[in-house]
């Protein structure tokens, strides 16, 4: 087996173009395999993996789901650890972190104020986020290089004084990446990216964090998880026709809606899982993010072994061979939800609008769309993203525009195509499928998110202008892609949104619907194929990536104090001890209030690095009840209305502290921590809502805020925004128990309601130092 093993990474070495590989030969030898051909001195530990499912499984005596296993065979100390799904606090240990460009900022400034020489996991930094989709990719490339070019020079000059792996814009997305070198069965990866899910197409369990929580990693310290339940897909059936690999997750979001599967892990199994190519069971990971889900994964199957072959892993492959009786579920597991999706049943679907659980097939989209009187005629249709960028999303796409070509049709809708990394880039253009995508009328963006996170530059209609666009992405929430609240944004798969942007309605179904040839002349289309792999080796492109130095402690970090892109971080005040009492309302949000509307992207991303510059972005999308605007919000010590970050800044300069009081499934979507940086930076104390999104409350808790929930979801109804509310009993705040709440109205009444909460004993610890990085601080002087 080991000479085969050799030989395979010594052919693959040799044939990958520009970029080499360093061959260690400690690869040679048992349970001696590198984590990723950049680190090779970083091993696969599945002999651990295996040692502490042994002394869960013996603990719990039950058979193990695969998340169970994957998540308890990274226990700090299996043997002590309570365990139970859905109450117990998990103390892990990832084996490495992934952070994108807008979120690194924050996090690697954390890092540095740590006080900490080195990380002490493999870690890498992705430039992804910063590129804007204008004209093209190497343009829009070169203007972003020279755009951010201090935020790049500061992230690379991080990355090589602390450890950390460094790719450089153009390289992909952070996702499309870690699948390509970093995600294997049974990895645990945390990233700063809310779609990190992503990986568990490699059979990894790979969660999305907010900054705050990579530091904890990277700093070597245990890393705090809700145990997690376990929701089962099971899949029967085969995919086959218009029907895809998105057409999946389309249909899990439809039935678990956005919040259905907050606290839990998403789990495919049955027959239907090999019917999925390890690209397609990443792209159904990768939009468990828009369910709430903590992650999603599917066990380890051939379909895997084949990518991790052809992209140079043979050598984990064969490894994950050995232990695959830990990387796939057992045999009689139960699950705390099970959903069942026969594959040969499923039909194309397409969701939105603004919304990603609003499922419908396409073959009803048009007659909704008339219905509703959403706009039908498609404006633009987009392809790739981090959830969508495959080889083979490509080459479907591909075998759709190349019919149309055919027959003489190009797009009628503007169409634009975003590779998911440079690898992907450079093969699709070696293999043709980027000149039949160009020749349909696409035009060909950069390696980066773009327009999928509102990093587009759009000039065909103006804000405010009614219009419709198909995409392949992941999030469709309002205004999210061009800053455009009226653009009803449909997201499905590639070559849905390819044959619709052909079509240019909304109306057309192409499983039944004819095209009209340039000949005049009827034609249907057929349904597309296309290889879930190149036939050749994949065509690494350019090489994009950085090594950290072996000893980067003389490394400068440039943080200029005149700067506008970047900004040391102060500690937060810690708690003075007292109760929270009198504080205003800054804002009582109606409706759905995602982290896009707490702190938007697009244009704000450029500030990711200077906390006081994007805190002016605070809550401006979210619609106030007192007069159903947004970004419009009484001054309860002027009582003049203006915009929400301004009253915040008023109200810090006062002295007074405030609330914010939120809706159902509040901080949903993005991983960003600025969403709670924000209101902690300008004064905001507690966040009190229906229920939170699980990555947007950690995030809360980790800046020393206070996230509550009502006991009584009624009880939203009893706070205006007019009120003051003290939160009294903080000096017995405890696990577990509930928090009482004065309400005081303008006339002079009282009412006290309840209200619960989630913190642990450490995490109580964080709001009393006043963040999570004070608490790590004041443990690292006692121990000093």
């Amino acid at each position: 087996k080991v000479p085969v093993l050799i030989l395979s990474f010594f052919q693959h070495a040799l044939n990958s173009g520009i970029r080499r590989y360093h061959v260690a030969p400690v690869l040679c030898q048992r349970a001696k395999v590198a984590m990723s051909h950049f680190e090779p001195n970083e091993y696969i530990n599945y002999e651990k993996l295996e040692k502490n499912i042994n002394i869960v499984r013996k603990r719990l005596d039950r058979p193990l789901t695969l998340s169970e296993k994957i998540v308890y065979g990274h226990l700090d100390d299996p043997a002590k650890q309570e365990i139970e799904r859905g109450k117990s606090y998990l103390r892990l240990r990832p084996d490495r972190v992934a952070m994108q460009d807008a979120t690194a900022q924050m996090a690697m400034l954390q890092f540095i104020s740590s006080g900490l020489p080195k990380v002490a996991v493999p870690s890498t930094i992705h430039c992804d986020h910063l590129i804007e989709a204008q004209s093209g990719g190497e343009k829009d490339l070169r203007r972003a290089k020279d755009i951010n070019q201090e935020v790049y020079n500061f992230l690379a000059t991080a990355g090589a004084k602390y450890g950390v792996g460094f790719w450089k814009p153009g390289s992909g997305i952070i996702h499309q990446i870690i699948l390509e070198n970093y995600s294997y069965p049974g990895v645990m990866l945390i990233g700063t990216d809310s779609h990190t899910p992503n990986g568990g197409g490699l059979g990894g369990i790979c969660i999305g964090v907010g900054g705050a929580d990579a530091v904890d990693v990277m700093a070597g310290i245990p890393w705090e998880l809700k145990c997690p339940k376990v929701i089962g897909v099971k899949l029967t059936g085969k995919l086959s026709g218009w029907t895809s690999p998105k057409d999946v997750i389309l249909k899990v979001a439809g039935i678990l809606t956005v919040k259905g599967g907050t606290g839990a892990i998403i789990e495919y199994h049955g027959p239907g899982v090999d019917s999925i190519s390890c690209t397609g069971m990443a792209t159904i990971c990768n939009m468990g993010a828009e369910i709430g889900a903590t992650t999603s994964i599917f066990p380890y199957n051939a379909r895997m072994k084949k990518y991790l072959g052809k992209t140079g892993r043979a050598d984990i492959a064969a490894l994950a061979d050995e232990f695959k009786q830990h990387l796939v579920p057992d045999s009689g597991c139960q699950y705390d939800q099970v959903i069942e999706i026969n594959l040969s049943e499923l039909k194309p679907h397409i969701n939105g609008p603004f919304t990603p659980d609003l499922a419908h097939p396409v073959s009803d989209i048009g007659a909704v769309a008339e219905k509703e009187g959403w706009p039908v005629d498609i404006r633009v249709g987009l392809i790739g993203s981090c959830t969508n960028s495959s080889y083979e999303d490509m080459g479907r796409s591909a075998a759709v525009a190349k019919q149309a070509l055919a027959h003489g049709l190009k797009c009628k809708s503007k169409f634009t195509i975003t590779p998911g990394s440079e690898q992907i880039r450079a093969t699709i253009e070696r293999d043709g499928y980027a000149e039949i995508l160009r020749e349909v009328g696409g035009l060909v963006l950069a390696n980066a998110c773009g327009p999928c996170i509102g990093q587009w530059d759009r000039k065909d209609i103006k804000k405010g202008e009614k219009n419709t666009i198909v995409t392949s992405y992941n999030r469709n929430f309002t205004g999210r892609n061009d800053a455009n609240p009226e653009t009803h944004a449909f997201v499905t798969s590639p070559e849905i949104v390819t044959a619709l942007s052909i079509a240019g309605t909304l109306k057309f179904n192409p499983e039944t619907d004819y095209l009209t040839g340039a000949d005049g002349k009827k034609f249907k289309l057929e349904a597309p194929d296309a290889d879930e792999l190149p036939k050749l080796e994949f065509d690494p492109g350019q090489d994009t990536y950085q090594y950290p130095p072996k000893d980067g402690s003389g490394q400068h970090v440039d943080v200029s104090p005149t700067s506008q892109r970047l900004q040391l971080l102060e500690p937060f005040d810690k708690w003075d001890g007292k109760d929270l009492e009198d504080m205003l309302i800054l804002i009582k949000v109606k409706g759905k209030c995602t982290t896009d509307h707490i702190s938007a992207a697009g244009p704000w991303l450029k500030f990711r690095g200077h906390l006081d510059n994007i805190s002016n972005n605070l809550l401006i999308g979210a619609i106030n009840t007192e007069n159903g605007k947004a970004n419009s919000v009484r001054n309860a010590l002027t009582q003049e209305f203006g915009p929400v970050p301004d009253t915040a800044r008023y109200y810090k300069k006062m002295g007074v502290k405030w609330a914010v009081i939120g809706d159902e499934n509040y901080g949903e979507g993005s991983s960003r921590e600025h969403a709670a940086l924000e209101p902690r930076h300008l004064g905001g104390r507690v966040i009190i809502t229906k229920s939170f999104a699980r990555i947007h409350e950690t995030n809360l808790k980790k800046q020393g805020l206070l996230p509550l929930t009502f006991a009584d979801p009624a009880d939203y109804n009893k706070i205006h925004p007019v009120d003051k509310l003290s939160i009294v009993g903080l000096k017995d705040f405890a696990p577990g128990k509930p928090l009482k709440c004065i309400i005081k109205h303008p006339n002079g009444s009282q009412e006290t309601i309840m209200l619960n909460h989630t913190f642990n004993e450490s995490q109580i610890e964080w709001f009393q130092a006043g963040s999570a990085l004070n608490r790590m601080k004041e443990l690292q002087q006692k121990s000093s």
